[in-house]
């Protein structure tokens, strides 16, 4: 009888699989299998309703986010009214229909565990 083994499969956000660059935006990917993690970075100022509405064409964010905050502090609202902050430690999945902006001066960095693949791309 044949034993199958899988091999660990290590990456590094030191070297992407695929960067995407928007202005105030930087998406680093690393691919997984059928997973994409992304790194994504948001530069003070940034907000998805000036930066990324013109490109994807819808009045709000539609893509869904399950993340981990490594650094700064976002704020998000979604169509509802209803809002929050993320900061660093948090865990939030954060639902379609939403925009969002950088607090302060710190980037924002955020690995990204669903919404990565379609992020930033029509």
């Amino acid at each position: 009888m044949a034993v199958l083994t899988e091999a660990i499969v290590k990456k590094s956000f030191r070297s992407p699989d695929e960067v995407r660059e928007a202005l105030l935006t930087r998406i680093e990917m690393l691919n997984l299998g059928e997973n994409v993690i992304a790194k994504t970075i948001l530069q003070p100022g940034w907000r998805w309703s000036t930066h990324l509405k013109p490109t994807m064409g819808t009045d709000l964010c539609e893509v869904e986010h399950l993340g981990y905050c490594l650094s700064g502090r976002l704020h998000v609202m979604l169509a509802d009214g209803s809002e929050q902050d993320i900061v660093p430690d948090d865990l939030v999945r954060i639902p379609p229909e939403h925009d969002a902006w950088v607090v302060g001066n710190e980037p924002f960095v955020f690995l990204d565990f669903t919404g990565g693949k379609s992020f930033s791309k029509r």
